[in-house]
């Protein structure tokens, strides 16, 4: 079992840079396939990105290639997501996910989720 913490969201304005990042409380944190989500008022959570387990695959929506890093430190139990050249529309509660399978986690279907951070983009 693993439990998920997310952090650094806040308010930022448009074309601004955040970071967030996942601390996985746990064991065999080097075992899950990680990724991220969001959910902004009035719409279905979405994928953004993921990591597979082993660091060597990362997945990424349409919408935030080239904007958006996704990457992990094993020796910390965290994943990380990088967010540039941020917009209105990247405008969400985000959120962590973790499951052994990697397409679990892609499809938004992991055992297990963090609570959630807030990302404001607004002038």
């Amino acid at each position: 079992q693993v439990h998920l913490v997310e952090s650094g969201g806040g308010l930022v304005q448009p074309g601004g840079s955040l970071r967030l990042s996942c601390a996985a409380s746990g064991r065999a944190f080097s075992s899950y396939n990680m990724g991220w989500f969001r959910q902004a008022p009035g719409k279905e959570r979405e994928f953004v990105a993921a990591i597979s387990y082993d660091g060597v695959n990362t997945y990424y929506a349409d919408s935030v290639k080239g904007r958006f890093t996704i990457s992990r430190d094993d020796a910390k139990n965290t994943v990380y997501m990088q967010m540039n050249k941020l917009k209105p529309e990247d405008t969400a509660v985000y959120y962590c996910a973790a499951d052994y399978n990697s397409d679990y986690v892609i499809r938004g279907l992991s055992d297990y989720w963090g609570q959630g951070t807030q990302v404001t983009i607004s002038s």
